[in-house]
């Protein structure tokens, strides 16, 4: 009796230190036999993604088969997956401008203050800023050697931001294997620009590895439970007021992409606005035409973005929910990106060929761009880099992309449903081993023309006006369109709804664009309450006349 509470005690203690030895041990016991990563390595390459699991394993496992294959050594590639493309955006920033103030402060023996920290990676400082110039010079690093996956634009501003470099040393990046391989920068395998999208950097700086698009994910058996008998074929079908509630949209602000999207839609809105006036000017003088048309189109955007909101269940937070949604039969569609789409598709495919899920990329309303790849300052081990970069963009590595799983060359667990960058690459012998052959990207392409003048500039404040009319202000805007919805949108209540006068186009490029530029957090936050409190209350009066009938 005695030794009862000992016992007690004991058994306790012997509890909780088997509960920490099942936790220190779990990962090992547990982590998969195919991890890329191995007990013993020569060396070690360290790559920055949003790209999900699949693509990082069929890559990883490829690529170091061929450096072991050519080298007899064992690699590691060690992948770094902190969010979307917003989050890695904050997180190189923060972390350059911390590897820089150690350079800055350590080794110059320079005082650190805000200014400099303002200047080292803003790619509008004057050229003879000395903390600019001495970033640029520098090769301060991150422990990062690739930045791979995301949008041409994300790369762009990183490769301006001086983060993302051309070479690290001699022999090393892209500008060596543009001396290795010449016949790869071109016009007939990578153009440097197609139908007005950047598909490489002039200066070396990021390549395009495959190609991507937006469009619509769609469940065939909801839809007609919904009493909507025809698929989606353009972005305003999402605007149907049949869907309320059932519209899957990612978070704006969580992803770059997703704001090319949109800007996607505004930009064909822009063009039918051009097509009508070129056919009918009315008073229009012919020189006034375009830009008339690019603020009709920018406004006639913004409203169907509203509409199509408005029907929306959420804004997730990760784009790979949305298909997952529509496959589920929790959301009627969504707006994805290609390869998500199109996978959820081949998921619930029948034997005949049918498919409850569909996905199609709307006529006109979407360009084809690029996830590239880019070799990132200070790199640790440059000359894997390359090699990585080399893999990724040679006939392997397009393999990898594009073949249907268990094919020769390529993927040996899943189709990666995505399509090559090569335009050599779309040959009769390889299109019979891909996945979607039939998509032929490089002829879609034609379809749509991105103008950059027109939307490039107002990229932020777009990011911006999207979260102010639609996420912060969702509730109400649902709540607005269901009155709308059961009173058959009366006049009235429809344009109070739509009242864009404070986020019209001069003011996005103006104004607007100017306090976020500024980067003043106080100016952005007082915006983003004004124009909030004013849509909020639109939306309040518009569901308040839709009630009354007016």
């Amino acid at each position: 009796m005695r030794s009862l509470p000992f016992l007690l005690t004991w058994r306790k203690e012997a509890a909780i230190l088997l509960a920490m030895l099942v936790t220190l041990l779990g990962p090992f016991v547990l982590k998969p036999r195919e991890s890329t990563a191995p007990a013993k390595f020569d060396r070690r390459l360290v790559i920055l993604t949003p790209h999900h699991e699949l693509i990082r394993e069929e890559f990883g496992r490829a690529f170091a088969r061929s450096w072991k294959e050519e080298t007899g050594q064992t690699i590691f590639i060690d992948w770094r997956v902190p969010g979307g493309t917003s989050e890695i955006a904050m997180m190189m920033k923060s972390d350059y401008t911390a590897a820089f103030q150690h350079h800055w402060s350590r080794n110059l023996k320079k005082p650190w203050t805000p200014e400099v920290a303002q200047a080292c990676l803003n790619a509008r400082a004057a050229p003879n800023d000395p903390a600019r110039a001495e970033f640029l010079r520098s090769n301060v690093g991150i422990g990062i050697d690739l930045f791979f996956g995301g949008g041409g634009f994300d790369f762009q501003i990183q490769a301006d931001a001086g983060t993302l470099v051309a070479e690290v040393g001699p022999g090393t990046g892209l500008a060596a294997l543009r001396k290795k391989h010449p016949d790869w920068f071109t016009d007939a395998i990578i153009p440097e620009n197609l139908s007005g999208e950047p598909f490489r950097d002039a200066r070396d700086r990021w390549c395009g590895t495959c190609l991507s698009s937006f469009g619509i994910v769609f469940n065939r058996d909801v839809l007609r439970r919904l009493g909507i008998e025809k698929d989606p074929e353009n972005w305003s079908d999402l605007a149907d007021p049949k869907l309320q509630g059932m519209v899957a949209l990612a978070d704006p602000g969580r992803s770059s992409s997703v704001v090319k999207a949109f800007e996607m839609l505004i930009q064909q809105e822009m063009q039918n606005a051009l097509t009508k006036l070129m056919m009918d000017p009315g008073r229009i003088p012919p020189a006034k035409i375009e830009d008339t048309a690019v603020q009709q189109g920018w406004t006639a955007g913004l409203a169907l973005i509203q509409r199509i909101s408005a029907n929306a269940r959420y804004f997730s937070d990760t784009s790979t929910k949305i298909p997952l949604d529509v496959l589920r039969g929790d959301a009627a569609a969504g707006m994805c990106i290609d390869f998500y789409g199109r996978s959820a598709e081949e998921s619930v495919k029948r034997a005949d060929g049918t498919s409850r899920v569909g996905f199609i990329m709307p006529v006109g309303g979407t360009s084809i761009s690029v996830d590239p790849i880019a070799l990132m300052r200070g790199a640790p081990d440059p000359e894997l880099a390359t090699a990585f970069m080399e893999f990724v963009l040679s006939e392997p590595g397009q393999r990898l992309w594009g073949y249907r799983a268990g094919t020769p060359g390529g993927p040996e667990k899943l189709a990666l449903r995505r399509l090559p960058v090569r335009r050599d690459f779309y040959t009769p012998d390889r299109l019979a081993l891909m996945s979607d052959a039939q998509v032929m990207p490089y002829d879609r392409a034609r379809a749509f023309v991105y103008h950059a003048p027109w939307t490039a500039s107002a990229f932020s404040s777009l990011r911006f006006l999207l979260r102010v009319l639609c996420v912060d202000t969702h509730e109400e805007q649902k709540t607005a369109w269901k009155h709308l919805a059961r009173g058959n949108f009366p006049p009235r209540a429809t344009t109070v709804f739509h009242e864009l006068a404070p986020v019209r186009y001069d003011l996005a490029l103006g104004d607007i664009s100017q306090i976020l530029r500024s980067r003043n957090k106080v100016a952005e936050t007082r915006l983003s309450r004004q124009l909030g409190s004013q849509v909020r209350r639109n939306y309040e009066l518009a569901a308040k006349l839709a009630r009354q009938g007016r």
